[in-house]
């Protein structure tokens, strides 16, 4: 997510950190860079110039303060601006406070809005909320049964009425809806390829028979100034209550996130992370301003963690780690809870202090973990938790097992030898009442 920003951003870091004292000539150096990181990364030309206007106003303006590095100074500004600018704190969904929430979703085509619309379903769901999905794209070709696929798999109704009138599909579907005592409705309404009058008079009307509760763009996050021009066009014929911006795990520069807020004024509610189900993350404009920067952003981390593992849980892992009980199947149990977490890029991005250098030079294949266990798991219980017991013959049966060489089978029970032995040293200092987290 925005490795080309924030690699650039991490350049100038670097440089700020080093500053004995900030000075006229040093604002002005880095107020170019900024100016032109942010434009090469699409941010509207607007917005670019009023943030680097207020960084610069701001550092001129600063005391410097003998506890902070001048360096560290200037790039808090920098953060603070940056998380201004997209929105400074997140905004929560709004919820009806009598009868059913309405969601009204609207975007072009293309954006990703009908998996958005079962990716907002699912995470209702996950509240312990009751939704239903209305089928109203009626132009595009399998769009209601894009719809029921993706339902399907998180066991959401759809409400459909074939290709009727959208604005009757919708206000029957709130009637549905209310009848059922459901709590959320969420609208998939048409896109279109470009913003038209015969789009906007539709949903216009859509909104005037339902009355929304939340009107929300879909806007994809890949396609820079194009998403904000759209969101603009939308919330001047519709008053859209918020963003949001799909596609930010694919090669996004950053520009529609960026911008999207100051221009049209509503915050960007979630963030699209990933195709799955759950891949749908409520946007902080804090945190986001710490990944931009390069900063890491270990509440996220802690929170995906907490998804997928329990706290006693990892409490276990820890013990046997120390006392050197860990298995080969306690390490696939692992591998399963990290691939749930998502993205490795992603997940290593949120980690403070690790160069985006770095990042790029580690072969951060999906894939590894996925051949990882296969390897595991062509094992049988008995070699998994002793893995000294496995010779030539039983290596060549596991490569053959798991599609993988004999030589990665080898590399994989080598590496874990080598944790074990360090994990041996780690827990004899436990033992000696030297604290292990002095050193991890």
């Amino acid at each position: 997510m925005f490795d080309q920003i924030t690699e650039r951003f991490d350049t100038v870091l670097r440089n700020l950190r080093g500053l004995g004292k900030i000075t006229d000539k040093n604002i002005q150096e880095t107020a170019r860079e900024i100016r032109r990181i942010l434009l090469e990364a699409d941010v509207n030309f607007q917005v670019t110039r009023d943030f680097v206007k207020r960084v610069q106003e701001r550092s001129a303006g600063t005391k410097v303060l003998k506890s902070v590095k001048p360096g560290e100074q200037f790039i808090k500004i920098i953060h603070d601006e940056l998380a201004t600018l997209l929105g400074n704190e997140p905004v929560p969904l709004e919820f009806a406070k009598k009868g059913q929430t309405v969601i009204l979703m609207a975007g072009l085509q293309g954006s990703g809005k009908t998996a958005t619309c079962v990716k907002l379903a699912n995470r209702f769901k996950d509240q312990g909320k009751s939704a239903l999905l209305v089928a109203a794209d009626v132009y595009r070709p399998a769009a209601i049964k894009q719809l029921q696929v993706l339902a399907d798999e998180i066991a959401v109704p759809v409400f459909e009425m074939g290709q009727d009138d959208p604005v009757k599909i919708c206000s029957a579907a709130v009637e549905e809806a209310a009848l059922s005592k459901l709590d959320c409705v969420i609208l998939d309404t048409a896109g279109r390829l470009h913003v038209d009058g015969e789009m906007m008079v539709e949903i216009q009307q859509i909104a005037e028979a339902v009355k929304p509760t939340e009107t929300l763009f879909v806007a994809d996050g890949m396609t820079g100034q194009d998403a904000v021009h759209s969101a603009q066009a939308f919330n001047e014929a519709l008053e859209i209550t918020g963003t949001i911006l799909t596609k930010l795990d694919g090669d996004a520069r950053g520009g529609a996130a960026m911008s999207i807020t100051a221009v049209t004024k509503k915050p960007v509610k979630f963030i699209g992370i990933s195709e799955k189900t759950d891949g749908l993350e409520v946007f902080d404009p804090q945190r986001m301003a710490d990944r931009i920067l390069g900063l890491g952003d270990v509440v996220t981390l802690v929170e995906k963690a907490q998804k997928v593992v329990a706290e006693s849980e990892t409490a276990k892992i820890q013990e046997k780690l120390l006392e050197n009980r860990f298995t080969l199947e306690d390490f696939n149990t692992q591998i399963k809870q990290l691939h749930k977490m998502g993205n490795l890029n992603q997940i290593m991005g949120m980690i403070p202090g690790v160069p985006r250098k770095m990042l790029q030079g580690m072969d951060l294949d999906d894939r590894q973990l996925s051949w990882t266990e296969a390897m595991i798991n062509s094992m049988t219980l008995q070699e998994r938790n002793n893995p000294q017991l496995i010779n030539g013959r039983r290596r060549r049966r596991i490569a053959a097992g798991s599609g993988r060489s004999v030589q990665e089978v080898n590399q994989l029970l080598k590496q874990f030898t080598e944790m074990q032995k360090m994990m041996k040293k780690f827990g004899k200092m436990k033992s000696r009442g030297i604290r292990v987290g002095q050193f991890i």
